[in-house]
């Protein structure tokens, strides 16, 4: 079948449908109709979802939950939650619920500097290039004075440029290294601007100044934020460490840190042990209308910094007294982008009463904690699907279909039985034949 199509972007969006509709599904009405019901019935809140992208037919929808009790230096949150994963808003909420009578979470933001680079070669002597760019400097900062005007005011702006001398990893190549604070705003687009305006002053300037050849190959912010850091903690006594009739709280916290000092020298464990914390990050991250993607990145290489992936989270017992913490890098925004258009974007912030950049990162960290919490708590003592399997009991029952009466008699069934898919199965096959 001939599936390539030209002008597509140029089609309206009825008529993309219908192509898609035609081109790729047997059942173009049950099609039709899926994408359709997606669709907001408020026509202007749904013109807005659809110039978000581009090539828009529908709206692809997540759950969107909160997870109350968070105590965070001494104030409560409710934290909400965009995530289709079972299971993480109810680990979420439950470790928020354990940690509120026992002192609740502590967080602090390190630092919250950003990278951009701009990339170039230069085949001259080095020592001209080095002489060149202090006298450039200046220049940069002059030349990116009216785009940075407005962050200067509240703050921010750009910290230092330094030229990096790369030729050992890569011929002839040398960085532009700028280092920046865009306070509340992720600031990616002023970043990149300033970047641009940085490349072409460079490049501009290097033409009258240097006998080689400078060749600006990209101007691009930098995901990796290892100095843009927030810290999250809890600690309580070990003795406090209760709620597990079946372990005392000295063994809970053995196990505990010896699972935690696992994921800081095991890489196999460590991926899944962080893809938990992500979990609570990302759910968060995206909630707040900020890029998970940016932030999935940036962890993963700073758990890696060493040369070896590790933990994000650390955990000790001294002096009777039980800690855990992390500290990872968050580059997030609470103005621009998002967080000024999409509707549940701004009640998600509203909710957590209006944050800064730097209390998002907060509130961020410490959802990824208390996930982290949760499912190691899990793991040491009951196991992780116990929990896990329940809360997917009602994905499963939806896929069979099952009638609301036949949901009330499983989901009470299975209180005292273990789910799995074969067994929630057998259960309704069972009730549908008596």
């Amino acid at each position: 079948m001939h599936k390539t199509i030209t002008g597509f972007s140029k089609l309206s969006k009825s008529d993309k449908i219908d192509w898609i509709v035609d081109t790729y599904f047997s059942n173009k009405g049950t099609a039709k109709t899926i994408l359709k019901q997606y669709w907001n019935d408020d026509n202007k809140l749904q013109q807005l979802h659809d110039e978000f992208i581009e090539n828009t037919i529908t709206n692809y929808y997540l759950p969107f939950g909160v997870a109350p009790n968070f105590l965070i230096n001494g104030k409560t949150y409710t934290i909400p939650m965009a995530i289709e994963e079972s299971s993480v808003v109810a680990a979420a909420s439950k470790a928020a619920k354990f940690w509120l009578h026992r002192g609740g979470f502590k967080a602090e933001v390190i630092s919250t500097t950003k990278i951009g680079q701009v990339h170039f070669t230069y085949d001259g002597n080095p020592e001209d290039l080095t002489s060149f760019f202090n006298t450039l400097k200046p220049k940069l900062h002059e030349d990116t004075a009216s785009m940075t005007k407005s962050m200067d005011k509240r703050g921010g702006g750009i910290l230092d440029v330094q030229l990096k001398d790369k030729t050992k990893d890569l011929t002839n190549y040398y960085q532009l290294h700028a280092s920046f604070e865009t306070m509340d705003a992720m600031g990616a687009n002023f970043i990149n601007s300033c970047l641009e305006q940085f490349a072409t002053t460079l490049k501009t300037e290097a033409e009258h100044s240097l006998s080689g050849n400078v060749n600006v190959i990209m101007s691009i912010l930098s995901n990796y934020v290892p100095d843009c850091l927030v810290r999250a903690e809890v600690s309580c006594k070990v003795e406090d460490l209760t709620e597990n009739s079946k372990i005392s709280p000295e063994a809970f916290a053995e196990k505990f840190i010896q699972a935690v000092n696992i994921a800081e020298i095991e890489p196999y464990r460590a991926v899944t042990h962080n893809k938990g914390i992500m979990t609570g990050i990302d759910a968060v991250v995206l909630a707040t209308g900020n890029d998970f993607r940016a932030v999935e990145a940036g962890v993963h290489a700073y758990a890696s910094r060493t040369g070896s992936y590790r933990s994000l989270t650390h955990a000790e017992g001294k002096d009777g007294i039980f800690r855990f913490w992390m500290e990872i890098p968050l580059a997030l925004g609470t103005v621009g982008g998002l967080t000024s258009l999409h509707p549940l974007v701004k009640l998600a912030l509203e909710m957590l009463g209006r944050p800064s950049a730097k209390e998002l990162m907060q509130i961020v960290a410490v959802a990824g904690l208390a996930q982290n919490f949760a499912a190691l708590r899990s793991l040491t003592t009951t196991g992780i699907q116990e929990g896990h399997m329940k809360m997917h009991l009602m994905n499963i029952l939806n896929q069979l279909e099952a009638t609301p009466e036949e949901k009330n008699k499983l989901v009470s069934h299975f209180k005292t039985h273990t789910v799995t898919h074969s067994s929630v199965v057998d259960a309704i096959n069972n009730l549908r034949n008596h």
